[in-house]
């Protein structure tokens, strides 16, 4: 018996007995699925985040100061402090800045804010932020209704709102809110907009508890909030692709440190990271998910091994007599053991293949259900998945094929 004539008997054997082999290969199908599915679920949901974040742009960084509210509420343990950046610092960097570039402007007044519509109101624990027309972009927001701020209520700091998706649906359910007044802070301001809903990120609600106000209305009117400290302007950055970034970040550092008056030798009075560092976080939560799915498909992997271990000990029992036959005919214990494997082995590999097939659709609705409207076909996972196949067969085959292989062919012969 060579190769071609085992493969051949291997797959004459599952013919034979299919639906045992049916039930095998759903074993490892079910484990390769549960392997294969989270890794494409994890890897779609990072490629739509990729997709989102560049949108804004790969070369984007940020200048803060230290928040005074965060810092409150934090009690002030934690976090490096910066001077708060003030607005004509801001409004200076933005007009002295020598490359064409997005530049977002924004200041957190509150986190604390309580929204009021006729009889209704939320609970205090939305967050009031002054904006400037690049912030939507920025962050990857869309509007469910309404518009942006325009340039005149940009410039005028004119009484308009938008509205975070779980502030207009607790305040106005199903009646649409563009044109309303509503109330905070101790002033009334129209509707122009409602954010889509964002969801939770990083241990908030993204824009869902927001409220976004002209930039030029936030300084004029909140410059010193309800807790006496100065309000600080947090200035993003996204240059375009022909700009060297790194010079650029430079060049942005120098030209703060001028506006701020920092001393030579002595450290920022401020804080520049690049806005890549998003993205790099939800890239290790990635891998993190990965590495509890893998975790998860090897489990059941583990249990199938033992199962078709279980099954081809079954087989080779069942089939002593042909064994000894073979034997007698000039099989050696090599091929024997051969047989047994290769049977295996395809067991294993129809399994791998639809299971990687099931894990893809699941893998892709998961990540659809999570707001991904990315297909992904994780052609390195199916690799993986196959191979991870075909080692689970051999493991699984070889001593039920080494014990066929030391059968005794005389006792073989006997064997009823």
């Amino acid at each position: 018996m060579n190769f071609t004539e085992n493969v051949k008997e291997g797959l004459k054997s599952i013919k034979e007995n299919l639906l045992r082999a049916i039930l095998t290969a759903l074993i490892i199908a079910i484990g390769i699925s549960s392997l294969v599915g989270m890794l494409t679920a994890v890897d779609g949901i990072q490629a739509s985040v990729s997709s989102s974040f560049a949108q804004f742009g790969a070369k984007s960084f940020d200048i803060k100061g230290t928040n005074p509210n965060n810092f409150r509420r934090m009690g002030g343990r934690g976090q490096k402090q910066y001077p708060p950046i003030d607005y004509q610092e801001a409004l200076l960097f933005i007009e002295k800045l020598p490359y064409d570039s997005k530049v977002t402007l924004s200041t957190e007044v509150t986190g604390g804010l309580e929204v009021k519509y006729e009889g209704k109101k939320t609970n205090p624990n939305s967050r009031l932020i002054g904006v400037n027309e690049n912030y939507l972009a920025t962050n990857s927001y869309n509007l469910e209704k309404g518009r942006n701020f325009s340039t005149f209520e940009l410039k005028e700091g004119v009484y308009v709102a938008i509205l975070g998706y779980e502030i207009a649906q607790k305040l106005f359910d199903k009646q649409n809110p563009i044109g309303k007044g509503v109330n905070f802070a101790g002033r009334k301001y129209m509707v122009i907009g409602v954010i889509e809903r964002s969801g939770g990120g990083e241990g908030d609600t993204g824009s869902d508890r927001s409220v976004l106000i002209p930039i030029e209305h936030a300084y004029r009117n909140y410059s010193n909030n309800t807790n006496n400290t100065k309000l600080t302007y947090d200035i993003t950055t996204s240059l375009n692709d022909d700009t060297d970034f790194v010079y650029a970040m430079g060049e942005a550092t120098r030209l703060m440190r001028q506006i701020r008056k920092d001393k030579p030798g002595a450290n920022n009075s401020f804080e520049i990271t690049r806005s890549e560092s998003a993205l790099e976080r939800l890239q290790n939560i990635t891998s993190y998910l990965r590495i509890g799915g893998s975790v998860i498909g090897f489990i059941t992997l583990i249990g199938a091994a033992i199962g078709l271990m279980n099954i081809m000990l079954v087989s080779v029992t069942e089939r002593t007599k042909e064994i000894g036959v073979r034997k007698a005919l000039g099989a050696t214990p090599f091929r024997i053991t051969q047989q047994f494997l290769i049977e295996a082995v395809l067991i294993c590999i129809f399994g791998g293949i639809s299971g990687a097939i099931l894990g893809i659709l699941i893998g892709n609705v998961l990540s659809t259900l999570l707001g991904s409207d990315t297909f992904v076909i994780p052609w390195f996972w199916i690799i993986i998945g196959l191979i991870i196949s075909v080692f689970v067969g051999i493991v699984s085959g070889y001593y039920p094929a080494y014990k066929a292989s030391k059968t005794d062919p005389i006792e073989s012969l006997r064997f009823e």
